[in-house]
């Protein structure tokens, strides 16, 4: 009886032992941001219009600034592809649909236009004093999450909130950026009064830590 009891125990842990070594092969976060191409990165849905090169040679990344476009469902598809076709026009280089599917749409080593150029200075939401005028589009990545038409005061999507879990610590680890320089666009910029542009999603950032 006492063997009969054993058996399945000793299948179980068989079972385990089999599939340590694929476990143990698989890629952490970190390593995976440090590659090249189009990798696949666990728990995202990455549509790669241009892949990465060589991280040494990216722009000097230092932020990232969460936006939010007044833009219906399916519209991160559409701008990501416009900003692929013109890289420097005004939007980011990464791009977030409602159901949590991730845009990469221009080489890291260009610059799109967007930011304000960090004008806000009235320590409404943070201090101020290290953003004003120094936290701008031409030294920070931008990250656009789509889907807040017709009411701009929508929050993100369960999947967007999914996705910008796994996409945040892949930023800042691709680009070395540390977690006090995740900015929403209203705490450094004067936007829209009507809602806190990218404040929801740059408050979980920092709440979830490291």
């Amino acid at each position: 009886m006492q063997a009969e009891t054993l058996r399945p125990l000793a299948a179980l842990l068989f079972a385990l032992l089999l599939s340590f070594p694929a476990f143990a092969e698989t890629p952490d976060l970190a390593a995976i941001a440090r590659t090249q191409g189009t990798p696949e990165i666990p728990g995202l849905k990455m549509v790669w219009l241009s892949p990465w090169g060589d991280v040494a040679k990216s722009h000097p990344w230092r932020n990232i600034i969460v936006h939010q476009t007044e833009g219906p469902a399916g519209s991160a598809r559409y701008g990501a592809q416009e900003q692929h076709k013109n890289p420097t026009r005004r939007g980011v280089m990464v791009w977030v649909e409602t159901d949590g599917t991730v845009y990469w749409a221009v080489g890291d080593d260009l610059v799109p236009t967007h930011g304000d150029g960090g004008n806000r200075n009235d320590n409404k939401y943070i201090d101020n004093r290290p953003t004003y005028r120094q936290v701008v589009g031409n030294n920070s990545i931008g990250v656009e999450f789509a889907g807040n038409y017709p009411d701009v005061t929508r929050g993100p999507t369960e999947a967007q909130i999914a996705a910008w879990r796994v996409l945040v610590k892949l930023l800042r680890a691709r680009y070395g950026i540390p977690l006090e320089r995740v900015y929403a666009h209203n705490w450094i910029d004067f936007k829209d009064a009507r809602y806190c542009e990218g404040c929801a999603l740059a408050t979980m950032a920092r709440e979830w830590g490291e």
